[in-house]
């Protein structure tokens, strides 16, 4: 009878990720749990297999190998404790930074503990056998078949990351058949240092998407400045990125439309620096390949396609593939024009978070700072650009709604003759409201407090919650806490704390007062303009921005999401698009 390769995905995306970095030496051990791995191997003329029945042999087999031929080698056992014989040929190899890929086999972790035969526990290992461990968990979808493959890829990296060294891979597996005469199509991932070769930058368009950044010398502004206009590229950015260079385009509001594509939503190249970010409209946008740049050289797969991971300073990458003559900036033109048509038809929309920040962006003194609370302050304000002195940020690495207040105050005692905004819920508010009692807080400090009396973000315009309508009040939404929407709570607060205090709770009452905590002087005290709006308000602001312009087929699918359901969209998909 035939044998192919195993039907167990996790496996497969081993062998095929194994071929695909060029690494074909193995020193296989006897047993059944390794079957599915070694039986595929050893069907597939690619590798080149030695067998060793005694696994302390077998990883000092893989050290000699791995020494005389300069190539990585696999090492391979069954369950129980085979592993354990590794650990004196891998302490020999973590020392001698040796490129050795240990896969041990195991059933189900979930076993461990039920004295099941042969399973024992592989969870944490000596600090001094694998410079990585790594659990390959059974493939049942497409999310589990993704972070298989970002994990192979990541070991498979490892090997000789910082001068090499062993790297550990648990591989559950299930004993399944070996009818599958196919590999599945995998992703490799390659990093590049400052020494090796680095790959040619390929022809169309190029984006540079920026998510939360340090402050950006000028050093690294220029070099990405002088990248974009010798390569046609644009830079994304939202208010947390740093980057105010020539190239920047805030993109979020038209990224975000909902019925109309945009004519820049294809991109050749999409180049990733920086950390988390707060846009989640322009990271939508599609590219056929990322490339990764960090110190830190870690696998950050944000986009689903990533290829390269170039680990070395942001400023040597843009420098390296920059040229001295310049190309004329199509790209950056385009997606301009595309702001500036879509800005000309900006909608009146209703009294929310969304509408202070079309009222105020633009109006931020030169050279202060704004701080931004996440999820609904952050989304509405990153829709539009503020001025190019003033410089933002946003707590999107842990994203969380509590600090937005203390994080401004910290960074407010660097410069005391500057402005320090924050712009924050009223959840996250109060959260946080303890910090405005601290001694040292100075007179440049405002705070502009949209008070909707909810977790407003649980009742928007696209939130998984929306269908819950009212009802999401209860728990998941929190509302009525805190005063319930008191006009007097944060107003006493704010004042007995040295405050002035402004209010508004419609369009009039906020003309009558913005001007004053737009001042670009430095009062004698801090600022708090509590604003309040309602969450059906805030909702509406948003779907009606984000629908700004229809297209024929968009508009289809909304209707016929509405009459047809679900079912009804792909068949409508179907036949538009034809």
């Amino acid at each position: 009878m035939a044998k192919y390769y195993t039907n167990e995905k996790n496996a497969q995306i081993i062998i095929a990720l194994l071929k695909k970095h060029g690494i074909r030496k193995v020193v296989a051990s006897a047993g059944t749990t390794n079957m599915a791995l070694v039986g595929s191997m050893q069907y597939d003329p690619f590798f080149e297999m030695y067998s060793s029945v005694d696994e302390r042999s077998a990883a000092y087999l893989a050290c000699g190998l791995a020494t005389e031929s300069g190539e990585p080698v696999v090492i391979s056992c069954t369950g129980a404790t085979a592993s354990r014989n590794y650990m004196p040929g891998l302490t020999e190899a973590f020392y001698r930074k040796l490129p050795i890929l240990a896969i041990t086999s195991t059933q189900h972790i979930s076993k461990i503990g039920h004295h099941v035969a042969q399973v024992i526990d592989r969870g944490s290992i000596p600090n001094d056998v694998a410079n990585l461990s790594l659990l390959l968990p059974s493939v049942n979808n497409s999310e589990d078949f993704w972070d298989c493959e970002m994990k192979v890829n990541q070991a498979i990296l490892e090997l000789k990351r910082r001068g090499g060294g062993p790297v550990h891979i648990n591989l559950t597996t299930s004993y399944g058949g070996f009818d599958t005469t196919e590999l599945p199509k995998v992703r490799s991932i390659d990093r590049i240092c400052l020494t090796d070769d680095f790959p040619q930058l390929p022809k169309g368009r190029i984006g540079i998407i920026i998510g939360s950044h340090k402050i950006m010398s000028k050093g690294l502004i220029a070099s990405i400045d002088k990248f974009c206009e010798s390569n046609n590229a644009v830079v994304f950015c939202d208010h947390t990125s740093s980057y105010k260079g020539e190239y920047r385009v805030q993109y979020s509001y038209v990224a975000g439309q909902s019925m109309r594509p945009s004519t820049v939503s294809e991109l050749r190249l999409m180049i990733h620096i920086g950390e988390v970010t707060g846009d989640y409209y322009s990271i939508t946008m599609k590219a056929n390949e990322v490339w990764r740049v960090s110190e830190d050289g870690e696998i950050r797969d944000t986009f689903n396609k990533l290829s390269n991971i170039f680990e070395m300073p942001e400023q040597s990458f843009f420098e390296y593939y920059a040229k001295e003559s310049k190309v004329e900036n199509t790209f950056l033109n385009e997606c301009k024009q595309n702001l500036v048509n879509l800005r000309k038809k900006l909608p009146e929309v209703t009294f929310s978070n969304v509408w202070l920040a079309s009222r105020m962006a633009h109006l931020i003194p030169e050279n202060s700072v704004v701080h931004f609370a996440i999820l609904n302050s952050l989304r509405a304000w990153n829709l539009f650009e503020l001025p190019k002195s003033v410089s933002s940020m946003s707590n999107v690495g842990g994203f969380g709604i509590d600090g937005c207040i203390s994080t401004l105050i910290g960074a407010s005692f660097v410069n005391k003759n500057k402005i320090y905004y924050c712009v924050t819920g009223d959840l996250a508010f109060f959260y946080d409201m303890n910090v405005l009692g601290n001694r040292h807080l100075g007179s440049n400090i405002r705070i502009l407090m949209v008070n909707n009396g909810v977790g407003t973000e649980f009742r928007q315009y696209r939130h998984h919650a929306f269908s819950f309508g009212k009802k999401a009040d209860d728990f998941i939404a929190a509302a009525g806490h805190y005063g319930n929407k008191s006009p007097v709570l944060v107003k006493s607060y704010a004042e007995s704390l040295g405050f002035e205090y402004l209010s508004a709770s419609s369009k009039e009452e906020f003309d009558k007062v913005y001007e004053k905590f737009l001042s670009a002087e430095l009062t004698n005290k801090p600022m708090l303009f509590e604003v309040f709006t309602n969450d059906e308000d805030e909702s509406k602001a948003l779907e009606t921005i984000l629908n700004v312009e229809e297209n024929v087929k968009g508009k289809a699918v909304k209707v016929a999401s509405q009459i047809l359901g679900k079912g009804g969209i792909s068949k409508l998909k179907k036949i538009i698009n034809k």
